[in-house]
């Protein structure tokens, strides 16, 4: 199954400090020469954000798949306030 959300890591931004793969506990991480690597990106859990907000200092973590993308294809409905 193709999933959308899933962490992607900027290697210019990233310090190597490896706290992504201690903070995940859905294995999405390991490290590879040193450097945090995507290796089970369908156990990410859709915008949890845990490995960007709690463990990633630099700013090195964003996310593929946008809020955009999730309300166009139904995953997320926004209730409209007038």
């Amino acid at each position: 199954m193709y999933k959308r959300w899933y962490p992607v890591i900027d290697y210019e931004k990233c310090i190597g400090c490896l706290s992504c793969v201690e903070f995940c506990p859905h294995e999405v991480f390991v490290e590879k020469d040193g450097k945090p690597s995507v290796i089970n990106p369908d156990n990410c859990v859709e915008f949890c954000r845990g490995c960007q907000r709690g463990a990633c200092s630099s700013g090195a973590i964003s996310f593929a798949g946008s809020l955009a993308e999730a309300i166009a294809d139904g995953r997320i409905r926004i209730k409209e306030v007038i």
